[in-house]
C-alpha cells in the first residue's frame, strides 16, 4: 500500500470565505515558498553575506549579524539548497515547511503595519530591500520591504493563523482582502 501526501497550506480554511477579488490593499499568501536560515562561521560573515548576494534568483533578508533568511517564490527548496550548499563557512537549514510568507501591499499598507509593528515604516526609514526581524501582532516574524508598496512577513507557521487574522482585522478600514497569490 503506497502513502500519497497531500501538502495543505497552514491558512487554507482561513482563506476559504474570501473572495477572489483583490482590492488595492491585499494581502497575498505565498503557497509554496523556499526559505532557508543561513548562519555565517565565526569570522565568516563578510564572504557569506557577499556569496549570498550573488546567487541568482532569491531575496536575502537580514536577521542579525551574521544571519540571514533567504527567499525564493520561484525555485524550489531542493534547488535553492544546491544553490547554497557550496557557500564556505555557512551553516545552512531549510525553514520551507516551518515558516509561511505573506505579502501585503497597497496604498494603505504602512497604516495597515503600523499597527502591527512598533517599527518606523517611512521610506526614508525602512527603504526598499531593508528586512528585519521584530514583533508583528506579539509573534517573531522577519519583515521586509520588497517594493514601493510591498511588504513581505515571513512568519512561524504555527503563529501563522494568528499573525493573519490580526493584519486582517488591521486592515479592515482600509478593505484589506485576501487570497493565495497567483504565481
Amino acid at each position: 500500500m503506497s502513502l500519497t501526501l497531500f501538502h495543505r497550506h497552514v491558512l487554507e480554511d482561513y482563506l476559504s470565505d474570501f473572495g477572489t477579488k483583490a482590492n488595492p490593499n491585499h494581502l497575498a499568501v505565498i503557497r509554496r515558498p523556499a526559505i532557508f536560515s543561513v548562519l555565517a562561521h565565526r569570522g565568516h560573515d563578510a564572504s557569506v553575506e557577499n556569496e549570498l548576494k550573488s546567487v541568482e534568483g532569491i531575496d536575502v533578508r537580514d536577521c542579525a549579524p551574521g544571519e540571514w533568511l533567504v527567499v525564493s517564490t520561484s525555485a524550489g527548496a531542493a534547488a535553492i539548497e544546491n544553490l547554497l550548499a557550496d557557500i564556505a563557512g555557512a551553516s545552512i537549514v531549510d525553514q520551507s515547511d516551518g515558516r509561511a510568507l505573506l505579502r501585503v501591499h497597497g496604498p494603505n499598507v504602512r497604516k495597515i503595519l503600523a499597527k502591527c509593528v512598533a517599527v518606523d515604516l517611512h521610506p526614508d526609514s525602512f527603504p526598499i530591500g531593508t528586512s528585519a526581524n521584530m514583533l508583528c501582532c506579539h509573534v517573531a516574524v522577519n519583515l521586509a520591504r520588497t517594493g514601493a508598496d510591498t511588504f513581505e512577513i515571513a512568519v512561524p507557521r504555527s503563529f501563522c493563523g494568528s499573525v493573519f487574522e490580526e493584519v486582517m482585522e488591521m486592515g479592515r478600514e482600509f478593505a484589506l482582502t485576501a487570497a493565495f497569490a497567483d504565481s
